[in-house]
């Protein structure tokens, strides 16, 4: 590899009739190495030499690269741009392209970095090489076309972002709340879970245990409204028996406002959340996502739908694991035989709510259930690997119910080694 190949000239230097020259006829890459400001691209022509390294600020100067590039279309060359996925900073050039015409195609940023040692025999990486690199990669055929995302499904990535948003910020607050309860009401749990929205609400409107004690008719009240009537009885008394024998350190008049205001906050964001809920369930309901909810529940379907995808999009099931990132990586030599695990190179949102979907599985399926115990018994209780190889089993049954298959446990276990009645 030729030095002058990694010699960067900005792209208000770069002669366009001298390179159309020296490219000739034929399909040209442009490789970009994706950057917030300093962008750097490679242009490759199709006997895989790199005839310039070009570079520019992002965004002030993509005018003047979508200028070289309609020049170069112009003259004849089928140019295709191909990028890594590096978050939103290639997002608006990226659609710039698009908009001129300029088919899009993505790398994978792991397998840029791999590659830096085989390409020029040095482990170095900066952006000339990534982008040299890039080029070579989708030469290679390691590239997949890029469309830009369809408005129903930026709708829905955005309305799930708002959840979760929702969601955290919930549970950062619960956790706070729990240490305050710890010290000031420490029974109340005992009664309530702390994700309740009447132990919220009661909390923000009457206080701690003394301003309830203080008050038992209103705090009743409060209960019953919060939960429409739906908490017992039991569940009422023993919330107001426990404030008036609470043990816990009273509160100052500051404490008192700070546990109200926290509850207060935590009560919005559950509310909230619930609402993005809605929104994400009511924009998820169609197509895929609407073949697999009776499976998974209406807000997973969304939330793999908008992150892995349709499974109708996937040839087999080995494909459609390895987008969650479940497909098994070995790292073995000679004697050394190393254990299987997952790759987890896939949007790790998806993996979260599939883990909880199968979570759910297991409560009510017999068969999940017991398959689970027995793994867990041939691993030493290692729950995790039993719960991980489920989402696997899962995952492939998903592809089938997104095919008009309804889930039945049955085919996925040996139910006879199950010992079930």
């Amino acid at each position: 590899m030729k030095k002058r190949t990694y010699r960067k000239i900005s792209v208000k230097a770069v002669d366009a009739g001298a390179l159309i020259a020296e490219l000739g006829s034929g399909r040209v890459v442009f490789a970009i190495d994706v950057a917030k400001v300093d962008m750097v691209a490679a242009v490759v022509a199709s006997d895989g030499r790199v005839l310039r390294t070009i570079c520019w600020r992002n965004p002030v100067e993509n005018g003047l690269v979508l200028a070289l590039l309609g020049a170069l279309r112009s003259a004849g060359l089928v140019v295709e741009a191909v990028m890594e996925s590096s978050g939103t900073y290639g997002d608006v050039l990226r659609q710039q392209l698009l908009e001129h015409g300029v088919p899009v195609f993505r790398v994978s940023g792991k397998r840029t970095h791999d590659a830096a040692e085989v390409y020029d025999g040095v482990p170095s990486l900066h952006d000339a090489k990534s982008a040299a690199i890039i080029a070579k990669l989708h030469a290679d055929g390691a590239s997949v076309p890029w469309p830009a995302l369809a408005a129903e499904k930026r709708e829905l990535k955005a309305a799930i972002a708002t959840m979760d948003l929702y969601r955290d910020h919930h549970q950062r607050l619960i956790h706070s709340l729990e240490s305050s309860l710890a010290r000031h009401w420490p029974e109340l749990t005992e009664h309530l879970e702390l994700s309740s929205a009447t132990l919220v609400a009661l909390l923000a409107r009457m206080g701690g245990p003394r301003d309830v004690a203080a008050d038992l008719e209103q705090a009743r009240r409060v209960m019953h409204g919060i939960s429409h009537g739906l908490m017992s009885a039991e569940t009422v008394e023993g919330v107001l028996q426990s404030a008036v024998t609470s043990v816990g350190v009273g509160l100052l008049e500051q404490e008192r406002v700070g546990l109200m205001t926290l509850a207060a906050e935590a009560h919005r964001a559950l509310k909230e959340f619930k609402k993005a809920k809605g929104v994400v369930e009511r924009l998820g309901m169609s197509g895929a996502a609407q073949r697999l909810a009776t499976t998974t529940g209406k807000t997973t379907a969304a939330v793999l739908v908008a992150d892995v995808g349709d499974p109708l999009d996937y040839a087999s099931t080995r494909a459609y694991l390895k987008a969650y990132g479940l497909n098994l990586k070995e790292k073995s030599s000679g004697r050394l035989k190393g254990q299987l695990s997952i790759t987890k190179r896939g949007p790790s949102r998806a993996r979260q709510y599939l883990w909880l979907a199968v979570c759910r599985w297991i409560q009510k399926d017999a068969v999940a259930r017991a398959w689970y115990e027995a793994k867990i018994k041939r691993d030493g209780g290692r729950r995790s690997r039993g719960v991980t190889a489920l989402m696997r089993k899962f995952a492939q049954a998903l592809f089938h119910v997104a095919r008009g298959v309804a889930l039945d446990s049955r085919k996925l276990f040996d139910v006879s080694r199950l010992r079930l009645s």
